[in-house]
């Protein structure tokens, strides 16, 4: 399938403007330039009944988080956020739109996590705070208006990373008890084996120069990057993990190890579902202002939430 064509015209009003690209940026200016971006494609996202900041304990300090809640009802499924940004940009901010249409469609919590980035904490600071916060909240889902058996987690691209590492965690640990896993076109293979890192190389926003970029910048030169806390794909044993649901694009060089991840999880008995957008770039979901098809999508996880909160 072809390139869709508000995908073409976005990407072509990118290459018009006079913006440099990410990779050649300063962590700062491109956390600057990505929360400005996100500005201009959120569209107008549905309001929640309520928004509030809070702090979680974390090990290495106190954990930004932003608190959606549909109603003012207590016992809801809850949803744990973890935004993308390749480790080094992103926030609470850029995927503003994205919990907020998560928390109205799906009558969840949603809880966004403003985890520590790179290239200031190193791998796997990400990671402790992702999994910090998610047992922070299970064990404070009351409190929250929640209910801790419908505790699910989710993100996109690192997010992604992020959500399904988590959720191997918890499986280490025993607990939290996670009922879903929302996988929005997850990196899983940091070694970047795949045939669509080649074929998507370039020209289409998530190029090679920007995944060494942001690599380069969380990971260090002696870290294990095939170990799954770093590249779940790579883990030995996916049995027993909670369903997933996991959205792929078309013109997206993560497209391959998202599928591959969606593979390994069905072959060792989780029940799994994958949507491939044909026609969508990496980043999509975050822009119902401008791209249809993240509407779409954002409808399509809110309904693959509902599904499993309500079984």
């Amino acid at each position: 399938m072809s390139l869709d064509p508000q995908a073409a015209a976005l990407l072509k009003s990118m290459e018009e403007s006079d913006a440099p690209p990410f990779h050649e940026c300063t962590p700062e200016e491109a956390r600057i330039m990505y929360d400005k971006g996100s500005e201009l494609v959120r569209g107008e996202p549905p309001e929640p009944h309520s928004l509030e900041s809070i702090k979680i304990p974390g090990q290495a300090g106190p954990i930004d988080a932003w608190v959606y809640k549909p109603s003012e009802d207590t016992g809801l499924p809850i949803l744990v956020f973890f935004h993308g940004g390749g480790f080094v940009f992103g926030s609470l901010k850029s995927h503003d739109t994205v919990c907020r249409s998560l928390c109205m469609e799906a009558g969840c919590i949603v809880v966004a996590i403003d985890y520590r980035l790179a290239p200031e904490n190193k791998y796997p600071a990400a990671l402790d705070d992702a999994w910090d916060a998610t047992q922070w909240i299970a064990s404070h889902a009351d409190s929250l208006g929640g209910d801790p058996n419908r505790l699910a987690v989710g993100g996109d691209s690192a997010g992604g990373c992020l959500t399904a590492a988590v959720t191997l965690l918890a499986k280490e640990s025993g607990l939290p008890k996670i009922c879903k896993q929302l996988l929005i076109y997850p990196c899983t293979d940091i070694t970047r084996s795949y045939e669509s890192h080649e074929t998507f190389a370039e020209g289409y926003r998530l190029t090679s120069d920007l995944l060494d970029w942001f690599y380069g910048h969380y990971f260090s030169e002696q870290d294990n990057i095939s170990h799954w806390k770093a590249s779940p794909l790579f883990s030995s044993d996916l049995a027993n993990l909670p369903s997933a649901f996991i959205i792929s694009a078309g013109y997206d060089p993560l497209q391959d190890e998202a599928k591959a991840y969606a593979k390994k999880l069905t072959e060792a008995g989780v029940k799994t579902k994958l949507t491939h957008y044909d026609g969508m770039l990496h980043g999509f979901i975050t822009m119902p202002g401008v791209l249809d098809k993240a509407s779409e999508a954002l409808t399509e996880c809110a309904n693959e939430l509902k599904l499993s909160f309500e079984s």
